[in-house]
């Protein structure tokens, strides 16, 4: 008998825009970079989403407030490094990680906290009532960026990588920069993470088994109520991460760099389907190359292009690459 479950097609997207973009760059090592740039993008996109994603598919909410977590996280890391000059101005690589890993894990255990926080007081009282959560949640994404005004000022932040990550390795003639293989090892680290917490452990299939039948489980004894509110602080701190990592894309910050994001958040969940993880993967790498395929080929229609891409696949799947309802 033919195996049906998983479905293959939406895995052949992301080489397929790749091939289409290699005769339109004019160079293979044009390609390469921009290839290179685009997967580095993409993972620090799914790293952020793979947040809201987890939240809204296992706990029905809709956080547009997302994007205070991503701003904290950076600003928490700023600080942290700003304290590790020693460590960040050398030039030697494993320094430089000893002090970026510990900005990174304080920088998600600040959003955790405060996203353990704002399910409290913000999201539990709106459960079930998603035009509320929009609206609420949106309300404490402005408070937030306040908050963050007024601990660190309104003003632009630089936040430059550190000196072993400064500038790119050449592979032939292509340019490859050293943070985007970084960030390519992280965001793999983490779905990697995810995937095998969500398919393989028992937390995983507790969760899976209380977003289908949510009053079976508890009457076997579990508490779904706490645990899913451990994956709304897991997808806070994950919201964190990626705000560092964004941040060191940047290289500066801004208190609304959040909000700048959460648009792109939402395209890639769109794009693959609510509620999934590898939809989200997915998603994040179509947007992440072409954004930097059409930023090279026709700039002019950058700010375009994601939108662009998530009708195309729409049109071809209307409810995302990986939709949850179909799994």
């Amino acid at each position: 008998m033919k195996n049906t479950d998983f479905d293959w097609k939406p895995l052949l997207l992301v080489p397929v825009l790749a091939l289409v973009a290699l005769p339109l760059t004019g160079s293979v090592s044009t390609w390469l970079t921009l290839t290179v740039a685009g997967l580095a993008m993409g993972m620090i996109i799914f790293i952020i989403a793979s947040g809201l994603t987890l939240i809204f598919g296992l706990m029905d909410v809709l956080n547009f407030g997302h994007g205070v977590f991503i701003a904290l996280g950076a600003f928490v890391a700023s600080s942290v490094l700003g304290l590790m000059g020693d460590w960040t101005g050398s030039g030697e690589l494993w320094r430089n990680l000893v002090a970026v890993f510990p900005a990174m894990l304080v920088a998600m255990g600040v959003a955790g906290v405060v996203g353990l926080a704002f399910e409290r007081f913000i999201v539990r009282p709106v459960y079930g009532q998603h035009l509320k959560q929009i609206l609420i949640t949106m309300g404490g994404m402005i408070i937030g960026e306040e908050l963050i005004k007024v601990i660190w000022g309104p003003a632009q932040i630089p936040l430059p990588l550190p000196e072993a990550l400064r500038g790119s390795l050449l592979v032939g003639d292509a340019a490859i920069s050293k943070y985007r293989i970084l960030a390519v090892v992280i965001g793999a680290f983490v779905f990697g993470l995810l995937a095998w917490t969500l398919g393989r452990t028992k937390i995983g299939l507790l969760i899976r088994a209380g977003v289908q039948d949510r009053e079976m489980v508890e009457s076997l004894g579990y508490r779904i109520g706490r645990l899913f509110v451990g994956v709304f602080v897991v997808g806070s701190a994950l919201a964190g991460l990626g705000g560092v990592m964004w941040g060191l894309f940047q290289q500066n910050l801004i208190p609304q760099m959040g909000a700048q994001v959460n648009v792109l958040i939402f395209i890639v969940i769109i794009i693959g389907g609510l509620g999934s993880t590898a939809g989200a993967l997915i998603g994040a790498l179509l947007v992440g190359l072409m954004t930097n395929y059409i930023g090279f080929i026709v700039p002019t229609l950058t700010q375009f292009a994601s939108i662009f891409l998530m009708v195309a696949v729409l049109l071809w799947r209307p409810q995302g690459v990986y939709p949850v309802a179909n799994r």
